[in-house]
């Protein structure tokens, strides 16, 4: 989004972090960087950043709902606490960081493009890997992404989504590179390989631009192939 003109928001829970990030978007891309503490876990903080983003811009054009977290646990042992942490920070959270952008912001302004990112898991397990609560969370953000585009389109809201496959991040960086996975992206990837960081980007302008004015509803994959097998 900075890359495209933006100014933006960040927001997370580790707040050190936030003011690098911050810092480092401001003197690369040459617009206004506000970094923000929010939890998804806690509703409560949603509000009051949601609040404090509108006060300090003005306004929110742009909501891209992009935090996750993972949980292998094996279904038949899955604890009620892990499972509601998924859902919490992957599902519920999210919905609620919408359901405050488009109430303090958006309907007012009869405008705002919502991208949520969700995964390839969104529509399809892998064998061997214990993804129920993912899976589970992902597949309900691809409905949610549905459902809320049909409700606030006539509040000229779009409501899109991207399904990415494997990339480099925080969430992969301990297995991404092995030799194991590289089997894995063999076999279930036709391009053979991960995701190069930035590939998603073009995509996410596309759906926060006034390009994708007639799309809405959409969840659209970025996964080297990974869905078509």
């Amino acid at each position: 989004m900075a890359s495209a003109g933006a100014d933006v928001a960040i927001v997370a829970r580790r707040e050190d972090r936030l003011q690098e990030n911050a810092k480092a978007i401001e003197a690369e891309y040459g617009v206004r960087c506000y970094p923000h503490y929010m939890d998804l876990t806690k509703p409560e903080t949603i509000t009051k950043c949601v609040e404090d983003v509108v006060a300090h811009y003005g306004r929110i054009d742009i909501l891209v709902n992009s935090a996750g977290i993972p949980c292998r646990n094996v279904a038949e042992t899955q604890s009620y606490e892990d499972w509601m942490l998924v859902m919490d920070s992957d599902l519920n959270g999210p919905f609620w960081l919408m359901h405050e952008c488009v109430r303090l912001s958006m309907k007012e302004r009869q405008y705002g493009k919502i991208i949520n990112i969700a995964s390839i898991h969104a529509f399809v397990s892998r064998l061997g890997y214990n993804t129920n609560a993912y899976c589970a969370a992902k597949g309900g953000l691809l409905m949610l992404t549905k459902s809320l585009a049909q409700e606030w389109a006539k509040y000229n809201i779009t409501v899109n989504g991207i399904a990415p496959g494997y990339f480099p991040s925080e969430l992969t960086g301990a297995y991404i590179d092995a030799p194991a996975f590289k089997k894995v992206c063999e076999d279930y990837s036709p391009m053979g390989r991960p995701g190069i960081t930035g590939e998603m980007d073009g995509l996410c302008i596309y759906l926060a631009s006034d390009a994708s004015s007639f799309t809405t509803g959409q969840m659209i994959a970025v996964d080297g192939g990974w869905l078509t097998i």
